[in-house]
């Protein structure tokens, strides 16, 4: 019987792929097609994937398609060849990653999900065959240039923070399913003229732009590819980059540099930073920004409480965060969440404190 999960912990997974010499492709893409019978698909696809050593994380939906992945070089080919041989996804655009070390995934995981993007959209009448125009990189650059062009970003506060187009407007939420209707509530006023969204890889800005349409909006358009491939497009057409700065992207990197502007600063003590990092106290994992001063100074952790549990022996802090659910935290000051870990750090001082721990 094939394998149709992994079996060898995340650590040693890990360990692997930096003994690894060949340098793997990150690849990210997306299609949104029917997909009759999600389970079956995946599991053909886990098989196929899993002996070309691809590593990565891929969902799988009734309504298509998300993935990103990395693949050893060797394999890109035969990885191309096995997805153009799905009908649906032959001849399927591939954004490659423009600042890639390789180490971006050390596992596959491909999972049946409701949705592969969650958008809390209950309408029957709503349908993907709607949606807005496609724009590359010069049209993006052109239409940037005109007065009437409103551009939305559709992503998180913590990947607008590090990097986004000149004068684009964030919808301040942190998630997908609450953009979009504030989105469209925001240019209300603004039916009538150029609307540009986008995202990290055009998956979110693609719905988006046809829930717009689906709204009422007439003149919506949406970034082919993202991010991801306006910025390959720009560097291999030798255009002026209209995003500025770091790219956020979800896997090990938690970046690529699109220009070397910084224009976010260090969530601890404010100098110009974009490098993200998770709290390395196992109880918290907090996403913020540090530099690299402050990441000395509190050994990649987010405050003080957090490198105290840090610096204690191991068995010590199993103890402490036991019955913690820390889910996802991320630095967000879309709701002013300045210290999301801050009820957590009391704990932690108070667990201390009665061991004896300062």
């Amino acid at each position: 019987m094939a394998v149709l999960h992994n079996r060898v912990s995340q650590a040693e997974l890990k360990k692997l792929l930096y003994a690894e010499t060949e340098h793997r492709t990150t690849i990210s893409f997306y299609q949104y097609f029917p997909v009759a019978d999600p389970r079956q698909f995946r599991d053909e696809m886990y098989k196929a994937l899993h002996v070309l050593k691809v590593f990565g994380r891929i969902y799988i939906a009734h309504e298509g398609i998300n993935a990103q992945i990395s693949v050893p070089d060797s394999n890109v080919d035969a990885f191309r060849e096995y997805l153009y041989s799905i009908p649906a996804l032959n001849g399927l655009r591939l954004n490659i990653a423009v600042d890639d070390d390789g180490k971006s995934f050390w596992v596959l995981k491909i999972k049946v999900r409701e949705k592969i993007v969650a958008d809390g959209i209950s309408d029957p009448a709503f349908s993907m065959e709607n949606k807005g125009r496609y724009v590359n990189a010069g049209q993006m650059n052109e239409l940037l240039q005109k007065e009437e062009t409103i551009v939305i970003d559709m992503r998180n506060h913590y990947e607008y923070e590090v990097g986004h187009f000149d004068k684009a407007i964030e919808i301040p939420s942190d998630t997908f399913r609450e953009q979009l209707p504030m989105a469209v509530d925001m240019m209300k006023e603004n039916k009538d003229k150029n609307i540009i969204m986008y995202c990290t890889g055009g998956i979110r800005c693609e719905k988006a732009s046809a829930y717009m349409l689906h709204n009422g909006f007439k003149n919506v358009f949406h970034l082919e590819g993202g991010i991801i491939n306006y910025a390959r497009q720009a560097k291999e057409k030798g255009l002026e980059s209209k995003f500025i700065g770091k790219n956020f992207v979800f896997d090990d990197r938690l970046g690529e540099r699109i220009t070397e502007d910084i224009i976010a600063k260090c969530h601890q003590c404010g100098k110009p930073a974009d490098t993200h990092t998770n709290c390395k106290n196992d109880g918290c994992h907090l996403l913020f920004i540090q530099c690299a001063e402050c990441a000395a100074a509190f050994d990649g952790c987010c405050s003080i409480e957090c490198k105290t549990v840090y610096n204690l022996p191991l068995e010590e802090q199993k103890e402490l965060r036991k019955g913690i659910d820390k889910g996802m935290m991320v630095f967000n000051k879309s709701k002013k969440r300045l210290r999301p870990t801050i009820e957590q750090n009391k704990l932690y001082r108070s667990r201390s404190q009665n061991t004896g721990e300062q």
